[in-house]
């Protein structure tokens, strides 16, 4: 080994293309601009980038564990120069976090999501909006009044043993990046959070001179006052519609003669006018075929269990006998009174003969009683049945945009069924091989700020998963998948899998320091080409 020379190898992996959305969005500088002049080493925008690459860096750890996180990465290439693994202490991010929840964690994201959508061209158009829960470990009993309420609630996740805080979601159907995030109390009620989250989006959007768009919502929106107060606010909607009123129940007919089906026989529809106290509305009734299959199968299964539950109910009653005809006619009456509809129910009220003696009676022998056993059969009506299955199979999704010409009854279907765009962004959050679903810290208001840099991290993988994907499309290219086939939309889970294993090999010596990227591949260098410059910049490759 020559004098004065030396080696060191630091993991890069996918790190590079996480600290290239950051710089390419300009996190860091515009967190530091609203942060003001700082004489700490590590500034707030610094810290958070950080944290993002520990959110996306495959890693579960606490806070005070992110040192160790970046112990083995070339944290100048990432961060900035001079910064080191332990600069970025516990104490150094539960600074960050504390200035994230004192400068509403709300309005500093729709400032970063503004910016993002301007950089990567990201439409609004359609907005989809939702919310989850997330459970956490813990009492938090009387502390940081002002902020979330951490408490027991309906939980997604179906953890009703511990307390929890809920996060409400809004993201673009254009590459499902998200626009707007605002954390929770634990048991807050979709009917107001969702309303808030719309209207408060709105007034955002509003104030950056964004064109129109339509918000999308499932059914936890969707009421009278709601209703009412977007369209005093004069937001266009899309929702699904619960089906427990009058009006809805009555509106849905499996026999109707106007159903009409999109070219690929997949989605069946037909349109209706609603006059409603909060003013006329739009209601398409949809009934898809997977929709049909479920409902079939789950009909059938049902139907069976039923079945057998009703016949023993029926041998049993035959197994009695009456005093008269009318008893025993009483008796089924009563006994099939919660019988469900698809079942119909034979009888035959014949009297029975009872003797004194047991045995043949004789030929002059008087009966000493009659009695009457209620015999009943158990049959099917196959037609009920199938109307049944198909009106479960019938959805109703609203609107307020009630001109057919600016938004088509086919695409109200369509638009509602793309509410998966927020889901998945929840399905992200939630996943353990990237930001931790549990939270480990221990003030409501930090969970605030890490709510925040949860949906930071989503909104860098999105970015880039969209900016992938789009250049892929332009240029008419393909990269392989996880089984090695051709594709053009890869996840960019599969992509930060991809460069596992891609290291910074930095040789100094007493005149310079040199740095090589090591075991990158031709797919690797076609990925960073599609992405840009910046990220070509930071695995040393040339632009």
């Amino acid at each position: 080994m020559e004098a004065g020379v030396s080696y060191s190898i630091e993991r890069l992996d996918h790190l590079g293309i996480v600290a290239g959305v950051c710089r390419e969005i300009g996190l860091s500088e515009w967190l530091d601009s609203r942060a003001g002049e700082s004489e700490r080493k590590v500034s707030v925008g610094t810290a958070t980038v950080a944290m993002v690459l520990n959110g996306l860096g495959f890693s579960n750890r606490q806070l005070y564990l992110i040192p160790q996180f970046f112990q083995n990465k070339p944290v100048e290439q990432l961060l900035g120069e001079g910064i080191k693994a332990e600069d970025l202490n516990d104490d150094c991010l539960g600074r960050t976090l504390d200035w994230i929840y004192e400068n509403d964690a709300t309005k500093l994201f729709a400032g970063i999501a503004r910016r993002a959508r301007e950089v990567f061209g990201i439409g609004s158009e359609q907005i989809h909006v939702d919310t989850t829960s997330f459970s956490v470990s813990g009492e938090y009993k009387g502390t940081d009044e002002a902020a979330i309420e951490v408490a027991y609630g309906y939980s997604r996740d179906h953890r009703a043993d511990l307390k929890q805080w809920m996060l409400s979601l809004a993201t673009t159907q254009d590459g499902d990046v998200p626009l707007f995030m605002r954390s929770l109390d634990g048991n807050s009620s979709d009917k107001v959070s969702l309303v808030e989250a719309v209207t408060a989006l709105q007034e955002q959007l509003c104030a950056e001179e964004e064109g129109p768009c339509i918000y999308v919502a499932d059914s936890g929106l969707y009421s009278e006052t709601n209703m009412r107060r977007l369209g005093e606010a004069k937001v266009s909607w899309v929702a699904r519609v619960p089906e427990t009123s009058t009006e809805a129940k009555r509106i849905i007919d499996p026999d109707a003669q106007d159903w009409q089906t999109t070219a690929d026989g997949q989605t069946r529809w037909y349109t209706r006018l609603v006059g409603l106290p909060q003013g006329k509305e739009r209601w398409v009734v949809v009934s898809t075929a997977p929709g049909e299959k479920r409902a079939k199968e789950t009909m059938e299964r049902k139907l069976e269990r039923e079945r057998e539950k009703w016949e023993k109910a029926l041998w049993h009653l035959g197994n009695r006998e009456f005093a008269c005809e009318a008893d025993a006619r009483a008796a089924l009456a009563q006994c099939v009174r919660k019988l469900p509809a698809w079942f119909e129910v034979s009888s035959t009220m014949t009297s029975s003969p009872r003797y004194a003696k047991s045995g043949r009676p004789g030929k002059d022998a008087t009966p000493k009683s009659v009695v009457w056993p209620a015999q009943a059969k158990l049959g099917v009506d196959r037609e009920g049945v199938e109307r049944g299955w198909r009106r479960r199979a019938c959805f109703i999704v609203g609107t307020n945009v009630l001109d057919a010409s600016v938004l088509p009854d086919e695409d109200v279907a369509r638009i509602y069924k793309e509410q998966g765009s927020v889901e998945r962004g929840f399905s992200f959050l939630k996943d353990p091989l990237f930001l931790a679903s549990s939270v480990f810290v221990k003030k409501p208001s930090r969970i605030v700020a890490l709510g925040f840099i949860m949906v930071l991290c989503l909104l860098v993988y999105r970015l880039a998963e969209h900016r992938l994907r789009s250049r892929l499309v332009e240029t008419k290219q393909t990269v392989p998948n996880q089984v090695g086939k051709q594709t053009a939309r890869p996840t960019m889970r599969w992509v930060f899998q991809l460069f596992e294993g891609i290291d910074l090999l930095r040789i100094g010596s007493p005149a310079d320091t040199t740095l090589h990227v090591l075991r990158l591949q031709p797919v690797h260098k076609q990925i960073l080409s599609l992405l840009g410059q910046p990220y070509q910049k930071i695995y040393n490759l040339p632009a």
